[in-house]
């Protein structure tokens, strides 16, 4: 009997005949999934409860892979189990296609001006005025990964360009570190319904980190945007633009201090160490990542999560240790909240509201300075942050919103 089903068979299949089940990670399935397919482990298929054995089951993953095995097994214990061919990439590049191009890119446009413009384009616009990320006679690469946050990217830089009050010109990198032949064409495709006009440039970044045993992902991100700097210049660019939203911003400053002890936080903008003259910007610093989800869903667009090739046998990429710093920190921030809605701002302020005579030690430009430096100079208070009551300090916390 087949084991598997093609997407052109499986889109015959009559309404209540199967169950779509989608066995990839909850990370992965968060980034988008096929609609109506049903979240479980493939370790938990068998114990999970939810398969009805008189439907058939569907069984997808990313790209067909694993979901052979797991149909497999479904099958020995008798089920009418099959594997989607091609896996939720497959459904994903079908979907797009689907889609007019020209028509349908007006309307995610419009609504980065309409629905979306109070939550997306201001918060977009007042990043680059307050932290001056946008100078007369930049020449700035849009760095896109495929992934929601640089593709919201590159269409605010596009809209920018209709408004802007000074000349700066904009290219749209896509620089390819060896991507799956299925993740780069999801990217060209996207790209091709967004109108955005990329230059891809080639490298052989994953080949290099693959037989790494040791933080591979971290080496690649170093080494992408060491590449991204040098594109970009090639290019004629002084600026690069990465997609690091608000949520990266906070989750960061957490992490730095519950993980390495240290405060410190994401910059709106840096100096690049080792290209002189370039500078690396970050536009989405005031966008929330549930606006960036909701203008994507609005829009009914599919990204992929890590355009990396070896995302479905990467022991680092999938490993939950590797992984779950930040997702730990994402649910203790999400904890926090309910408590206090304003906590993800009272994060984002609390660097922007350093007292540094209320703290004992801090570094600037390579240098530690102690509080006992200049103790004996100053007049030291008792009005300490530790004295202050609860409601004293979140009054003054709304006083600063």
């Amino acid at each position: 009997m087949k084991n598997s089903i093609s997407l052109e068979e499986f889109k015959l299949l009559p309404a209540g005949s199967y169950q779509l089940i989608d066995i990839r990670g909850e990370e992965e399935i968060a980034h988008g999934a096929i609609p109506g397919a049903v979240a479980i482990p493939q370790d938990a298929l068998l114990e999970n409860g939810q398969l009805d054995r008189t439907k058939k089951q569907v069984i997808c993953c990313s790209r067909g892979k694993f979901s052979v095995e797991a149909a497999e097994e479904l099958a020995e214990e008798g089920y009418d189990a099959v594997s989607l061919e091609g896996g939720y990439i497959a459904w994903l590049l079908d979907t797009v296609k689907q889609q007019e191009a020209e028509d349908y890119c007006k309307e995610v446009e419009k609504s980065i001006r309409k629905k979306f413009r109070k939550t997306i384009w201001c918060r977009f616009v007042k990043a680059v005025k307050d932290y001056e990320l946008v100078k007369p006679g930049d020449r700035i690469a849009v760095c896109i990964s495929g992934g929601k946050d640089s593709m919201l990217m590159a269409k605010l830089f596009q809209e920018l360009l209709l408004h802007h009050k000074f000349d700066f010109t904009v290219k749209f990198l896509v620089m390819d570190p060896g991507y799956s032949p299925a993740n780069r064409q999801v990217i060209e495709e996207n790209a091709r319904r967004l109108q955005i006009p990329i230059k891809i440039y080639e490298s052989d970044i994953f080949d290099s980190v693959y037989t790494i045993e040791k933080s591979p992902c971290y080496l690649c991100a170093r080494m992408r945007r060491g590449h991204l700097y040098s594109f970009a210049k090639e290019m004629g660019c002084n600026k690069i633009a990465l997609g690091h939203h608000f949520d990266d911003v906070i989750e960061t400053i957490l992490m730095g201090m519950l993980y390495g002890g240290q405060v410190q936080t994401m910059m709106p903008k840096l100096h690049s160490t080792n290209f002189e003259g370039m500078e690396l910007i970050r536009p989405l610093y005031l966008i929330r990542e549930d606006d960036i989800k909701a203008w994507r869903d609005y829009n009914d667009l599919h990204f992929i999560q890590c355009a990396c090739k070896f995302t479905d046998t990467c022991t680092t990429c999938n490993n939950n240790e590797n992984r779950s710093k930040r997702v730990e920190i994402k649910e203790l921030i999400k904890t926090l909240k309910q408590v206090n809605p304003f906590v993800e701002s009272n994060i984002f302020r609390s660097v922007e509201n350093v007292n540094l005579s209320t703290v004992v030690a801090y570094k600037k430009d390579g240098v530690k300075h102690h509080f006992l430096d200049n103790y004996d100079d100053v007049v030291q208070t008792e009005n300490e942050p530790g004295m202050q009551s609860g409601a004293e300090i979140q009054m003054q916390s709304e006083e600063t919103r």
